[in-house]
């Protein structure tokens, strides 16, 4: 019985570990499946896939130019691979949340990007967290070209899930 117990316990400290190895380190968002599936990603899986990095700035509702600078990160599209989905519920830390529909998401034009560095600063020193950001070739999103009457309402500080819909 004590063997039993020893080896029970022992495959248990072993799944545990694995498990822990596995769970990203430092900073990290959620995203959630269409089946409810989560899946935790952090800077060594991003750090993964084709990095994306340009200069980019928005305009906000009162037509003001804002977050100028270089932004470093993953196409969205690249990070969720071949999921299926409509669209893509976004929510922030302090509970901030925008859904993106899939065409904007696979706009080539306005390519939407998980940013993790500014002008070189990574998270978790970089204080926006990780961030969705809209990097035409150009650099700058203004509300008319996107259609929006702000087009920073898709730019997103500290984001901890994504969400498929």
């Amino acid at each position: 019985m004590l063997v039993g117990l020893t080896v029970l316990v022992a495959a248990l400290a072993a799944a545990l570990a694995i498990r822990w190895a596995l769970e990203p380190r430092g900073p990290a968002l959620r995203i959630v499946l269409l089946t409810g599936e989560e899946r935790r990603v952090g800077l060594p899986q991003l750090r993964r896939l084709p990095v994306v990095s340009r200069r980019g700035e928005y305009q906000n509702q009162y037509g003001t130019w804002r977050d100028a600078g270089t932004y470093t990160g993953v196409l969205l599209r690249d990070l969720l691979g071949a999921a299926n989905y409509d669209g893509i519920d976004i929510v922030a830390a302090d509970g901030y949340r925008v859904t993106i529909d899939h065409a904007r998401v696979e706009d080539e034009e306005y390519p939407i990007v998980l940013a993790y560095a500014f002008n070189g600063i990574e998270v978790p020193e970089w204080s926006d967290g990780f961030r969705i950001v809209v990097l035409p070739e150009d650099g700058r999103v203004s509300n008319e070209e996107y259609r929006t009457t702000s087009a920073g309402s898709y730019w997103v500080k500290s984001v901890v899930r994504l969400t498929l819909q």
